[in-house]
């Protein structure tokens, strides 16, 4: 199928300046920028997707099996949702951030390699984990790993293609999270489905439990796409502007260490709050639901349909695809004319598509069988798929170049770890206000009213300060 490009809208066409020759303060004429070959930008590309496929794939995989883990190890919901959410960014919490400033001084390939393939190794641990306490300690680092990929992956992505295609790779690169979470239900049913009479083995003096053995099958490929990352070739950063924000170059080592932990990507977010904060909150709020509603919809449909993780995985997967695919390309024709209308297109068209998947996160729980119950899911990921290109481009639209890395991280950071507590928070509602483990459909309908109206409001407010910093960015000429 092919995905229509989103056109490009015009608060790019003052970036797009950057790819002719032009004319500095002083009269100087400076030369246009010459950009990797158009195959090395999709090899890049390519690995990337390839890479996010695997994050994506092993967390709807896990997802997958959340009731039998709750089972075997005798969790409590909240305790479940822990070890999904809260458990997987405790160390990113200390070493996120500091990672992510890696894409800003070292070449961005080893970067992504590396977090993958330590994603890889951590879940294949999971599959060996013996206690509850084992299992939490083999999440800790999950989210550590993978903490400096997206602003990587970004970063890269925006120095390998020219500004006028760098819209279509981040819509191509959504082909990684759709592959992740529309084939992870359905070959994680699958093997859940071939493993579910294994009983537990005995190997090395290890108690294996028949899904502990998905845990490791899905977590050794990393290893391999990891090495994939050394044939990428490192694109050359763009030179920051000579007024952008930069690190002291002289400091002591104390204000250097403070530099790499953020404090200068911090400070330029602060300058432009009225832009960042809103878009920030908004993405932390969506995330804490959107996640939650991921982590637990197969636990929500065993639990209140009967439907085993096989059947959930084959009509989950399917309908998620179609969804993800239509969503991608909705988002490009939908963004495409709003920007022949506002210069403020991207954060106007996320904070329509936030209104739409708040009214189907809302009442997909509240439907009379699995089939509708689904189908709303899927409608609702469509709108978030459709959104996720606009609100990624709005970022980078107005994040300064010389610590573009680090604003990304810092954005990403609210979307990861906000996300991370969706499945602490929903679980929590589930034991201390529902009470009943099959009434969990009350939980997600909850959290959802409270959570996804506020999000949508937050992007509401992000719309004229956005509009006017684009302005201010094209009236300078970039």
């Amino acid at each position: 199928m092919a995905i229509a490009p989103a056109a490009a809208a015009p608060e790019m066409v003052g970036e797009m300046l950057a790819c002719e020759d032009r004319v500095d303060a002083a009269g100087v004429a400076v030369p246009a920028r010459e950009w990797p070959s158009t195959g090395a930008a999709y090899w890049a590309l390519f690995v990337i997707v390839l890479a996010t496929f695997l994050t994506f794939f092993d967390q709807v995989v896990f997802g997958m099996l959340a009731q039998r883990i709750k089972t075997d190890f005798g969790l409590t919901d909240s305790q479940l949702g822990f070890l999904a959410g809260p458990a997987s960014i405790i160390c990113y919490l200390f070493v996120g951030i500091p990672l992510a400033r890696l894409a800003d001084i070292f070449p961005r390939k080893y970067v992504l390699g590396g977090g993958v393939a330590v994603i890889g190794v951590i879940t294949a641990l999971g599959g060996i984990a013996q206690t509850f306490a084992q299992f939490v300690g083999s999440r800790v680092f999950l989210a550590a790993g993978g903490s400096a990929h997206a602003p990587s992956a970004y970063s890269l992505l925006a120095d390998a293609f020219p500004p006028r295609t760098l819209t279509r790779a981040f819509a191509l690169l959504q082909f990684g999270f759709i592959g992740g979470t529309t084939l992870g239900p359905i070959i994680g049913g699958m093997l859940i489905g071939m493993t579910a009479d294994w009983g537990p083995s005995q190997v090395a003096g290890l108690h294996i439990f028949g899904w502990q053995w998905i845990m490791i099958w899905v977590g050794l490929p990393g290893i391999l796409v990891a090495l994939l990352f050394l044939t990428v070739k490192e694109p050359p950063r763009v030179a920051p502007l000579a007024d952008a924000p930069q690190p002291p170059r002289d400091a002591p080592l104390g204000r250097r260490i403070l530099t790499f932990t953020g404090l200068d990507a911090v400070k330029a977010i602060h300058a432009k709050r009225r832009v960042y904060y809103p878009l920030f909150a908004g993405l932390a709020l969506s995330a804490i639901e959107t996640f939650g509603l991921q982590f637990w919809r197969v636990p929500f449909m065993i639990r209140s349909f009967g439907w085993n993780e096989a059947q959930i995985g084959a009509v989950m997967g399917s309908m998620f695809l179609v969804a993800s695919l239509t969503g991608l390309l909705l988002g490009g024709i939908f963004v495409e004319w709003m920007a022949k209308r506002y210069k403020d297109a991207n954060v106007r068209s996320a904070a329509i598509l936030f209104g739409c998947t708040t009214v189907c996160a809302i009442s997909s729980p509240l439907m009379p069988n699995g089939y509708l119950s689904l189908g709303v899911m899927a409608l609702g990921a469509m709108f978030g798929i459709a959104g996720a290109v606009p609100q990624n481009a709005a970022i980078q639209r107005v994040a300064p170049n010389a610590m573009r890395g680090q604003v990304t991280a810092i954005y990403l950071f609210m979307f990861t770890f906000f996300g991370a507590m969706g499945s602490f928070v929903v679980g929590l509602v589930q034991d201390l206000v529902i009470g009943v483990e099959a009434d969990l459909w009350k939980a997600l309908v909850l959290t959802a009213s409270i959570l996804l109206p506020l999000a949508t409001l937050c992007m509401v407010r992000a719309i004229r300060p956005y509009r006017e910093e684009v302005e201010a960015l094209e009236a300078q000429g970039r």
